[in-house]
């Protein structure tokens, strides 16, 4: 067992591992991951902290009430940016979190959105048609990755599409781990805010049937969350609900197409996208590293370290989802993989709320773009994002 007085001792490793330009897991990961127990480690802001590599590990912390986020408020937070910011329901411990988090739930369950699939579908294809009208080489990322889940969290939530430009650039600056000055960071956010209680006050004059309406009617009419809860919640879903599925389209084509025997397969067997989406979301790390640390209450012993009480831990979920103890041959892309237990969505009360919807999106956007474009091929130099807190191209240029 490692004890505090030891790794007051160790040196911590800087963090993170990964580079931002391309997909591939570090290889201080792979190193970690033969060994059992925490790495100490340092980011470029915030205090030490411990990082979990391991799939039983990375459980354990994400699932384990011994842990919290909420006690991330009360201290030097481990983060790759300068700006300490509240997350809103991410900085939150149950019962807050549940409270919140139950208001938003209905919206998200798998019976819900499944009655997206066919709007989702005709996104998809119409812009598609897009792509194939213009030809190629077209952008995946600006012409259908970035678009289809934006589309959809827009009418969801009764955002105007034709803010998009908008709230891309707030978003981009909320996930930043680039040189903004807290200041900066802090003005990007309450601008974002402001522009959120701009729609919120429309949607009260003007209720219209989608979930901003309904979040403000269990704030007028409930009393159930107060008003900046309300103006949180809504840029929370707004960002959360388009970002990350707008990063894995491109990426999991990208991987697709670095593995051509499995997007032949995929080709040959659509039937297989769902499952194959499950095994993209294990095999691709999308983080550029760790976020969000958990707190321990008190101590608790994580794979043979002893974690004391008030020492942040950070998950590396891209490492867990590689770990041999979990998954024969990790390291291998296989979309006919069954059962994948994956961490790409968390684990534990922040498992994501919006998990059902990304999937579907997922699914949808890989079937109708490897059955429509056959001859799917790179067209260019892709340029991947970097300084940002998830990976993947900027650009993509595509032909067919």
């Amino acid at each position: 067992m490692t004890t505090t007085h030891d790794a007051q001792e160790q040196t911590p490793l800087t963090y993170p591992f990964n580079e931002p330009e391309g997909l591939g897991l570090a290889d201080a990961y792979a190193e970690a991951l033969e060994h059992p127990g925490l790495l100490r480690v340092r980011m470029a802001y915030g205090e030490p902290a411990w990082l979990a590599t391991r799939y039983a590990d990375a459980r354990l912390v994400l699932g384990d009430r011994r842990f919290s986020r909420a006690e991330a408020l009360a201290h030097d937070e481990p983060r790759q940016s300068e700006a300490q910011q509240d997350s809103g329901i991410l900085s939150m411990d149950p019962p807050e979190h549940t409270r919140l988090r139950t208001l938003v739930a209905k919206a998200f369950t798998v019976h819900q959105v499944e009655k997206l699939r066919p709007q989702v579908r005709d996104l998809a294809h119409g812009f598609l048609d897009g792509m194939e009208a213009m030809g190629p080489p077209a952008d995946l990322v600006e012409h259908y990755a970035l678009p289809i889940p934006v589309a959809v969290i827009c009418r969801m939530l009764g955002v105007p599409e034709e803010d998009r430009p908008r709230f891309r650039v707030w978003s981009d600056a909320a996930l930043s781990t680039s040189s903004l000055s807290a200041e900066e960071a802090d003005r990007n956010r309450e601008e974002l805010r402001a522009y959120m209680a701009g729609l919120i006050e429309d949607h009260r004059k003007n209720p219209r049937p989608d979930l901003m309406t309904a979040l403000i009617d269990a704030r007028d009419t409930g009393d159930r969350l107060t008003e900046l809860e309300l103006v949180d919640l809504c840029v929370g879903i707004l960002v959360a609900g388009h970002e990350t599925t707008a990063s894995q389209i491109p990426n999991f084509c990208h991987a697709l197409l670095d593995h051509p025997d499995q997007l032949a397969l995929l080709r040959e067997r659509p039937e297989l996208v769902a499952g194959a989406v499950e095994e993209l979301l294990r095999f691709v790390p999308l983080g550029s590293g760790a976020a969000f640390p958990r707190y321990a209450k008190e101590d608790v012993e994580v794979g043979g370290t002893l974690v004391r009480a008030g020492e942040p831990v950070l998950v590396a979920v891209g490492a867990a989802n590689r770990d041999a103890l979990k998954f024969s041959a990790p390291g291998r892309l296989d979309v006919t993989r069954a059962g994948v237990q994956h961490l790409g969505f968390g684990h534990g009360v922040h498992h994501c709320l919006g998990a059902p919807l990304a999937r579907l999106e997922l699914q949808e956007a890989l079937r109708a773009l490897i059955t429509r474009f056959p001859s799917l091929h790179l067209a260019g130099d892709v340029v991947w994002k970097n300084q940002m807190l998830v990976r993947g191209p900027r650009e993509m240029p595509v032909g067919w």
